[in-house]
Formats: C-alpha cells, structure tokens, sequence
C-alpha cells in the first residue's frame, strides 16, 4: 500500500466537548454511526504541528511545516468481524492555500486558509503550547500548560479513546463517503495543568456548534506525537 502522506504531528492538543449527536447527525457520513464514549458523544477543537511534510516521500520546500486547527467528531464502522474507530471532520484549518487546495481537490477534505501562529515553550519541569488563529480580524486560540513528562494512556480512559481512532471517513454527499487509513503508534500524553479556550465556534464551524462557547469541555489533553503516514487509496463505501 503505498503512502501518500507523511509528517511529523507534534504537540496534539485535544479540547474535548459532550455534544447532542443530534447536532451531528446532518455530518455523518452514510454507512458509519457515531463512536459513544460511555454513552456520550464527543467533539474535539485540535490544534497540532503538522512537521517536515513529505508527499509520496518528496518534501514541500517551505509549506512542509505549518499549524492545523481542526473540528472533529467520532465514528465506528462494523465491517464483518472488524470494528473500524474513525473521526470525521467539521473542518480543518491550516495557513497554505496551495496544502488546502490539494487536499480538497485529491481527497473532497474540508480544508478552509486562515493566519496562524505558535508558541511552544519547553522549561524544566513544565511545557507552555499556544495555538492562534485568525478569522475576520479575532484572533482565536487554545493554550495548555503541561508537566514535562509523557505516559502512555492508560487503557480504556477518555484519553485513549480520543486519540485512537485509526480512520478517517470524509462525507462526499449524502451517499458518498471515502474512507482512509492513519498509520502511528500509541503515543504518550502529557499530564495537563491549565488551559484557556478562546474560539468562535459558530463563525469557525456554523451554527451548529455555537452551544459550544458556552460549554466547557470535559477534559484537555495533550499528546506528544510522532510520524504518521496516511494510506493513498481512499475506498468508496458500499453500505
């Protein structure tokens, strides 16, 4: 299977929200159901560095390192005898035309381009991240504090159940949807010590997920990250 995709994902900040799956029933794809985490459904506002970029093993001179902010939502297939945990995407926000441009027209993704920057600051016994982004003139952000040590996830929490869903699935239409393969491994998070939100949910993703700037989320965290690889071959689900 040949790879079309590399990088480097860094610093995966993962604010995560208890949501009505009714909100997010007009995004589901066709032939995937939500992924319900003790009973509740979940959507994640990401921010990540996205590092040394490689298409079919050929770097991107200047654009292969940049910021993403995305919206994301969880979903399982039942195929067979095989569970497939995907996510799905609301939209996904990074600084490069050119990036977004090829990922909409290749993949029918949801990228949109807006300015964004970093801060990340590693002390001695604490790690500062800071994600902005710009949208008509606000400036948005998610920021965490962490301790400086990683773990790994403790099997069947919250953390572990965020972070590993191995597909992705992007609702073409209401009959269409591509389904995608993510290669990485299990990787460690970091023990949050303080956050702070500041996002137009509703200018940034659409009415929607307004209810979402008056909620908190139920947890934070923070991965440290690794290489991952995304499968070239997108399959069209029949079901």
């Amino acid at each position: 299977m040949s790879i079309f995709l590399k990088a480097n994902w860094e610093h995966i900040i993962m604010a995560n929200y208890i949501i009505d799956p009714n909100l997010l029933k007009p995004f589901l794809p066709k032939g995937v159901e939500l992924d319900l985490f003790e009973g509740n459904a979940y959507v994640s506002l990401v921010g990540f560095m996205f590092k040394n970029t490689k298409i079919f093993s050929v770097p991107i001179p200047r654009l292969g390192t940049f910021e993403e902010i995305n919206l994301r939502f969880y979903v399982v297939r039942k195929e067979n005898n095989q569970i497939k945990r995907g996510v799905v995407f609301i939209n996904e926000t990074i600084p490069y035309p050119i990036v977004a441009w090829m990922a909409n027209k290749l993949y029918k993704e949801h990228y949109t381009v807006v300015p964004t920057k970093h801060q990340i600051q590693k002390r001695l016994h604490t790690n500062k991240v800071n994600f902005e982004w710009f949208l008509n003139t606000k400036c948005n952000s998610i920021y965490v504090e962490t301790k400086n040590e990683a773990n790994p996830m403790k099997a069947g929490s919250l953390e572990q159940f965020i972070y590993e869903h191995y597909y992705g699935y992007t609702k073409v239409n209401a009959t269409k949807t591509l389904e995608y393969k993510l290669q990485h491994p299990s990787w460690k998070t970091y023990a949050v010590l303080d956050y702070s939100i500041d996002c137009d949910f509703e200018g940034m993703y659409g009415n929607s997920f307004s209810v979402l700037k008056n909620s908190q989320p139920e947890a934070v965290f923070m991965a440290e990250g690794s290489l991952v690889k995304i499968e070239w071959e997108r399959t069209e689900l029949k079901d």
